[in-house]
């Protein structure tokens, strides 16, 4: 849990935001997913509701956080192997067919299964992006087990086979995006992957696969579809959601390489996230929608659980406030709910804003971080149960949210996520086809 400094008779102290509270905060989050997950298959729970089926994105990044726990010492590398192996066997022995109630096809895997027996749940789709974060999960172990012991080559035998097994052609349905999914009662879903967001770690795989690549001109096909903007003064590709900005960067190291589109503009990936970071706080300053609480160290708009579905009349304006949803900037959806995880997520990018904003949570929202790390959510506006409440705070954690805490302070701590990936040879592919250039990826073999 995390700690909390004794203090005076007005309450305890609020720690200060350092890098020792930081290895608490990653530390108490690594624990929600080593407490929560099932050790006989690597199943998580989406978030910690009752009766919440496992998501398969939240399962890769499980997978990737056991490599942190090993390498921070809070497990055992023993340990992190023994759980890593239980999830990659059950995923690559998993009934993978047409029958609605499987656990995947074509390579893929459905978004939500069952956490006892890993079957489909909810009518769920086959989803590609939810699969991509699972094999980036399973990318991360095989190359961080990299001893030749009989185990540590199981991982890698495994995640390797996972990610050949992908048919990205099928994805496509005969188009050049990539399509968001499919059913087996409906076929393919009518969205494909488009506009600048979370995909950009899909095509980079998909880009990368030894077996069904996907040509080059899908991914010049997706960059088409960028939305290049000028907000608050900062030139950026437009994502409204602030973890649309962040997911790829979770593995990809962006710092100084540069696709076609990017080498136009003059910067990276990297600096775009940054400057998204800014326009984020730029916008809760100016805080258009007059909502209690947003400033300059008070911001963090993405998609995330909320206080709704309600309707509520305060101060003489009508709100209405949302259940979970991609909420965005400058254009909304925005009813006031904030997420501290996703600005953890932003650290490596703008820490300069990022650790003052996350001082005021605390200092502000006392409540918002519980035994395992940060909630998912606040809402200053919506009305708590007394007069000094601090608003409304989410009761659940969500694997989706969690996952980065754990990975991005990592990556600002030591970059460790970031060194495996530039030897991953699924990303390197990937980046090269996608027509990266400059930085770490001079130095790798053509």
């Amino acid at each position: 849990m995390l700690s909390r400094r004794s203090g005076s008779r007005a309450g305890p102290k609020v720690p200060t935001v350092d890098g020792r509270w930081l290895h608490e905060l990653q530390k108490a989050t690594f624990n929600y997913f080593w407490r929560q997950t099932n050790p006989e298959n690597g199943l998580i729970p989406d978030n910690t509701l009752a009766a919440t089926p496992a998501s398969i994105a939240g399962v890769g990044l499980a997978l990737a956080t056991y490599v942190v726990g090993a390498e921070r010492r809070f497990v055992t590398r023993k340990q992190a192997l023994e759980r890593t192996l239980a999830t990659l066997r059950f995923f690559a022995n998993s009934t993978q067919s047409d029958e609605v109630d499987a656990t995947g096809y074509r390579g893929f895997y459905y978004h939500f299964l069952d956490v006892k027996t890993g079957r489909r749940a909810w009518l769920c789709e086959l989803s590609t992006i939810d699969t991509t974060i699972l094999l980036a999960g399973a990318l991360t172990a095989a190359t961080y087990f990299d001893l030749d012991t009989t185990l540590e080559q199981e991982v890698r035998a495994l995640a390797e086979n996972l990610c050949r097994r992908v048919d990205w052609h099928w994805a496509q349905n005969c188009g050049l995006p990539v399509t968001h999914g499919w059913t087996p009662e409906r076929g393919f879903l009518p969205h494909r992957w488009e506009g600048y967001n979370e995909a950009m770690l899909l095509y980079v795989l998909g880009l990368g696969s030894p077996t069904y690549a996907l040509p080059e001109e899908s991914y010049r096909a997706w960059t088409s579809t960028y939305r290049w903007k000028t907000l608050y003064g900062h030139d950026f590709l437009y994502g409204g959601p602030l973890f649309m900005h962040q997911l790829s960067h979770l593995w990809i190291d962006f710092r100084g390489i540069q696709d076609e589109y990017m080498r136009a503009k003059g910067i990276d990936y990297f600096e775009n996230s940054r400057r998204a970071t800014y326009v984020q706080q730029a916008y809760a300053i100016r805080n258009p929608k007059r909502f209690t609480g947003y400033g300059e160290h008070l911001w963090g708009i993405t998609a995330s659980n909320g206080p709704g579905p309600s309707t509520r009349r305060l101060n003489g304006v009508t709100r209405r406030f949302l259940g979970y949803q991609a909420r965005a900037v400058p254009y909304g959806p925005d009813d006031g709910t904030l997420a501290p995880w996703a600005v953890v997520a932003s650290l490596p990018f703008a820490p300069e804003i990022v650790l003052p904003t996350l001082q005021h949570f605390l200092e502000r929202h006392p409540n918002s971080a519980k035994e395992h790390g940060l909630v998912c959510s606040i809402n200053p506006t919506f009305p708590g149960s007394s007069q000094r409440s601090e608003g409304w705070i989410s009761r659940a954690h969500f694997a989706l949210d969690q996952g980065p805490v754990v990975l991005m302070i990592e990556n600002y701590r030591s970059g460790l996520i970031w060194r495996l990936m530039r030897r991953c040879p699924f990303i390197v592919e990937g980046l090269r086809r996608a027509g990266f250039k400059n930085g770490w990826l001079t130095g790798q073999a053509d």
